[in-house]
């Protein structure tokens, strides 16, 4: 084995698990999500300890692969949707959710990223982070994602 191929072998491959109301829960790697059709966004945010950030993110959309794995909606009742939540949690602990309405291309159709790089920097050992264009600040950017559970089943809290 050449020295290259041990760096390789020593350096840890990230992984997300998408999991709850779904038919096909995964386990993805930056890789596997590189499958997926790649869009770019230019993003500024307000950090509140280092002033104004620019950056440029790449990756796939949150909603392209979430629709992969098939989430369990009533595909015949469009508002079926509107009941499923997204919660995403990195490496670091960080955690945000979502609602499926903000990341659909019917409703709020926000350009949710999963971004595999970040200013031409691949993420592949650190794992995607997910980028929130429309934000601004950048509270919602998560870096590290390992994982997404989908949620259509949630009890509301009134009687």
């Amino acid at each position: 084995m050449t020295r290259t191929m041990a760096q390789r072998a020593a350096v840890p491959v990230a992984q997300l698990v998408l999991s709850g109301d779904l038919a096909r829960p995964a386990r993805l790697t930056v890789a596997d999500l590189r499958t997926w059709p790649q869009h770019g966004a230019a993003v500024s945010f307000e950090c509140a300890t280092s002033g104004v950030q620019h950056h440029r993110f790449q990756g796939p959309r949150l909603h392209d692969v979430l629709c992969a794995a098939e989430p369990g909606f009533d595909p015949l009742r469009r508002k079926d949707r509107l009941r499923f939540l997204i919660a995403l949690r990195g490496t670091d602990g960080h955690r945000v959710l979502l609602s499926w309405a903000e990341i659909d291309p019917d409703f709020t159709g926000a350009p949710v990223l999963l971004a595999l790089s970040v200013d031409g920097a691949p993420l592949d050992a650190a794992g995607p982070q997910l980028v929130l264009p429309q934000d601004r600040c950048g509270g919602r950017h998560i870096s590290g994602i390992d994982a997404i559970r989908v949620d259509g089943g949630y009890a509301p809290a009134w009687p």
